[in-house]
C-alpha cells in the first residue's frame, strides 16, 4: 500500500467522526424556553408572534427540529420565579426572557442556561452582562433604551401641554431602572420649570390614591415609565388620565392604543424578531458571552387623537409630523 494511501484509510474515521457528531448536533431538534409577563396582553402576543415568525424564517420549525415551551408570569415576582425554575428544569437551548424581572430570575437559578433577553434597561447595572460589547457570560439580548431617553417623556409632554408645571412620574422602585429613569426626568424637569413627584406603581389602590391626591392641583400632568408593574394596571391608570383630564406621556404603543394619549417607545416587534436572530446563533454555536448587547434601532411615536380631543388638547403639528401612527 502507498503511503497516502495508508494515511487516508487511517485518517478517515478520525475526520468523519467529528463531522458526523456535528451533523447530529445540527440536526437533532432543539428546546427554547420563553419567559413573558402580562399573559393578557394582545401586545405581548404579538411580541411573541413576531419571534416566532423570526425563527421560521431562519428555518427553525415548531415538531421538525424546535420546541418551544412558553410560560406567562402575570408580572408578580412569585409567578415570575415560579415560572422561570419551571423553564431552567426543563433544560432548554436557549431562553429568551422578556424584561429585567424575569431575566433577575432565571440568573438566581441558572449561569449556564444561555438566555436572550428583550426590553431590559440596564443590564449593566443589574449585574446580568459584564459589558455591552463583551456580556461575558450565558446572558445577551437587547436593552429597551438609554436611561437618557427617559428625558424626552417630559419634553414631550411639555410640548404638547405647555401649561403643565406639576408632572407625577409613576416608577416601579423595586427594580433598577425605575429609580433611575426617575433621576433623569428629574435632571431635566428645572430647565422646563416642572415639579415633579414620584409616584410607585406597586399597588393599585397607592396608584389610585396617589394620583387622585395629586391632581387636585391645577397644571397637572403625568408620566409613565417602563416597568411591569406599570403595565399590569395599565388600564387603571389610562383611566385615572382620563378621569382627572392629566395629559400624559407612556412609554410603549400599547398604552396609546389602550387610550392613552401619547407614547414613545422603541418598536418591540423589531427587537424581537431581532432576538429570533440571536437565538438562532446561539442555537448554531455561538456563545451570548461573544455577542453584543444591543440598543434598538427604531422608535415609534404614537398619538391618539380620540384622548387629545376628550382632555380639549390640540396636539401640534410639529408633534403629528413626527408621530409613526395617530389614532383617531
Amino acid at each position: 500500500m502507498r503511503r497516502r494511501d495508508f494515511i487516508k484509510v487511517v485518517a478517515g474515521p478520525a475526520i468523519s467522526w467529528p463531522l458526523a457528531a456535528h451533523a447530529q448536533q445540527i440536526n437533532r431538534t432543539r428546546r427554547i424556553g420563553v419567559l413573558m409577563a402580562r399573559p393578557n396582553e394582545p401586545e405581548a402576543q404579538a411580541w411573541v408572534a413576531a419571534f416566532l415568525q423570526g425563527l421560521q424564517e431562519l428555518g427553525w420549525s415548531v415538531g421538525p427540529n424546535v420546541n418551544i415551551d412558553i410560560r406567562w408570569s402575570t408580572g408578580n415576582s412569585a409567578d415570575t420565579r415560579k415560572y422561570a425554575a419551571e423553564l431552567v428544569a426543563l433544560a432548554p437551548d436557549v431562553i429568551l426572557a422578556e424584561g429585567s424581572a424575569a431575566v433577575a430570575a432565571l440568573v438566581q437559578i441558572t449561569r449556564t442556561v444561555l438566555i436572550v433577553f428583550t426590553t431590559v434597561v440596564d443590564p449593566v447595572g443589574a449585574g446580568y452582562v459584564d459589558s455591552l460589547a463583551r456580556p461575558g457570560g450565558n446572558v445577551t439580548g437587547f436593552t429597551v433604551f438609554e436611561y437618557s431617553m427617559s428625558g424626552k417623556f417630559l419634553q414631550l409632554l411639555k410640548e404638547i401641554a405647555p401649561g403643565v408645571t406639576r408632572v407625577a412620574v409613576l416608577r416601579d422602585p423595586s427594580i433598577d431602572s425605575g429609580p433611575a429613569q426617575f433621576a433623569v426626568i428629574q435632571a431635566v424637569a428645572p430647565s422646563l420649570s416642572v415639579e415633579l413627584r414620584p409616584v410607585d406603581v406597586r399597588d393599585g389602590d397607592e396608584i389610585e390614591r396617589a394620583i387622585a391626591a395629586f391632581a387636585q392641583n391645577p397644571n397637572s400632568g403625568l408620566i409613565v415609565t417602563g416597568s411591569p408593574a406599570a403595565a399590569l394596571h395599565r388600564d387603571l391608570i389610562i383611566t385615572l388620565a382620563a378621569r382627572y383630564r392629566l395629559p400624559a406621556v407612556y412609554v410603549g404603543r400599547f398604552w396609546a392604543a389602550a387610550g392613552g394619549l401619547i407614547s414613545y417607545a422603541p418598536d418591540f416587534l423589531d427587537q424581537y424578531r431581532s432576538a429570533a436572530g440571536y437565538v438562532d446563533r446561539i442555537l448554531k454555536g455561538e456563545k451570548p458571552a461573544d455577542m453584543p448587547v444591543q440598543a434598538p434601532t427604531k422608535y415609534e411615536l404614537v398619538v391618539n387623537l380620540k384622548t387629545a380631543k376628550a382632555l380639549g388638547l390640540a396636539i401640534p403639528q410639529s408633534v403629528l409630523g413626527r408621530a409613526d401612527e395617530v389614532i383617531e
